[in-house]
């Protein structure tokens, strides 16, 4: 823990990068905007927010029934479906579907549980190309960076960034607008669309009654992945699940309310299997990998399982005080802001990402905007003390808090010493709050000591 904790603390120095913070800040504030427009459009928001959350807890309480029925119903329209215990067994698994389809270009939709397995890196190492076709997806790949943002990858980068980097790497003109960098990666994506062997796509939701796989978009790339590739790979977190197809049309009406303050997403998909007997589009091979990776230890845990209901809408990150100063890659996972905070830990382990908790100021925001009520704020102060009870807090800190509560349990204590000394002691402590603020100036003499002094 003691190295990832040292990283996050060394990365949060870019709070102070004020062109960066600049950057996230006008972001941010535009999908903030967005989002209370889009919420605002509501006559009985807080009843849909409930029914949000009442489903997606009833989900949570039968979740291996819904999942087994998925499977069984998508299997039935000639579907493949893997389950994966962990990161190792789902690479083992896209490993060899790859190798025996001798693949050489896979075309990827955006998808968080790629970045946690770590695909396009396993793709390298196999010799497999793997290029992402979401833009903001792009963008940080071609820049050689991770997603930034779990909705918005590129969150961080402004269009002078963009315009930039594509000068440099594609020799586009240095003063590209956002509408002809965008012109320029679906003319340069097209070419890869159509020569894939393999197409892998996330999903926003698993429909249970239906075996059905829903994505939610507004590029159009998802579709393009799925339509021309012969081959396509579904990765998704075994929480995903929803009860029925009469519950998608509000879910995705939902998720785009809160994701980007839409009404709905321009682009909206169910596959419910690969190509079937008479049908002219779609892949011939379908492999749906159900990943677990730490879900069930969330599951099994009842203070904790409902963080289970996230549907990756985004709103607790652009709401976060601590995530709006300092971004995404100081958290160094693939889920960041206070969701990322929560799951985590169980994820990928205490021991290296417990101090994640410790990353909010527990004012509540998290939990006010979370569309399905997951009280986050909450969870993450049970982290924080799953987290002391688990490794410590430190010996030099359990000693330091020792020494402070003695210190400043009474007065005379704490005017034992003049300022002089107390100075010294603080300049051999260091600065607690960070680069960019400081603590106070001990005085020569404490209030007490003065009010004594002229009242003898």
């Amino acid at each position: 823990m003691g190295n990832r904790r040292t990283k996050f603390i060394k990365d949060s120095v870019i709070a102070y990068d004020n062109r960066h913070h600049s950057t996230l800040y006008f972001n941010i504030s535009k999908y903030n905007e967005s989002v209370q427009t889009g919420k605002s459009r509501y006559d009985k928001f807080a009843e849909a927010r409930q029914y949000a959350s009442d489903i997606k807890n009833h989900v949570i309480s039968a979740l291996p029934e819904y999942l087994e029925q998925f499977e069984e119903n998508i299997k039935a329209r000639g579907a493949e479906v893997l389950w994966a215990r962990d990161s190792s067994e789902a690479l083992g698994h896209i490993e060899k579907v790859l190798l025996e389809n001798s693949a050489h270009l896979v075309v990827k939709s955006k998808s968080m549980i790629s970045e946690e397995i770590r695909f396009n890196e396993h793709c390298q190492k196999l010799g497999i190309e793997a290029l992402e076709t979401d833009l903001g997806e792009f963008i940080v790949q071609t820049d050689g960076q991770k997603p930034y943002h779990i909705l918005t990858p590129a969150m961080h980068k402004s269009k002078e960034d963009v315009a930039d980097l594509f000068h440099r790497k594609f020799g586009t003109p240095a003063d590209s607008s956002p509408a002809d960098i965008a012109a320029y990666v679906r003319n340069f994506l097209r070419e890869k669309f159509i020569h894939a062997d393999v197409g892998v796509t996330g999903a926003n939701f698993l429909v249970a009654d239906t075996g059905s796989i829903c994505l939610t978009e507004n590029e159009g790339n998802g579709l393009m992945t799925i339509s021309f590739p012969r081959i396509h790979i579904v990765l998704a977190g075994i929480e995903r699940v929803i009860p029925s197809i009469r519950h998608i049309p509000f879910f995705w009406q939902w998720l785009g309310v809160h994701g980007t303050g839409q009404n709905i997403s321009a682009y909206n998909t169910l596959i419910s299997g690969p190509r079937q007997p008479g049908e002219i589009d779609g892949p011939e091979k379908m492999v749906v990998i159900l990943l677990d990776n730490g879900r069930s230890e969330v599951y099994n845990d009842p203070d904790v399982r409902e963080a289970l209901k996230c549907i990756r809408c985004g709103a607790c990150l652009n709401a976060c005080p601590v995530y709006q100063h300092i971004g995404g890659y100081t958290y160094g996972s693939t889920y960041t802001g206070p969701i990322g905070s929560v799951l985590t830990p169980f994820l990928s382990g205490f021991k290296e990402f417990g101090h994640l908790s410790e990353a909010s100021t527990l004012c509540g925001r998290c939990s006010d905007v979370c569309p399905v009520k997951i009280p986050l704020h909450d969870l993450l102060l049970l982290n924080r003390q799953r987290n002391v009870a688990q490794h410590g807090s430190g010996l030099l800190w359990r000693a330091g808090m020792k020494a402070f509560v003695f210190t400043f349990g009474k007065r005379e204590r704490v005017d034992l010493f003049n300022g002089k000394f107390k100075r010294r002691l603080a300049r051999i402590a260091g600065n607690p709050l960070g680069k960019g603020k400081h603590t106070p100036r001990f005085a020569d003499r404490s209030f007490s000591r003065n009010w004594k002094l002229q009242n003898l």
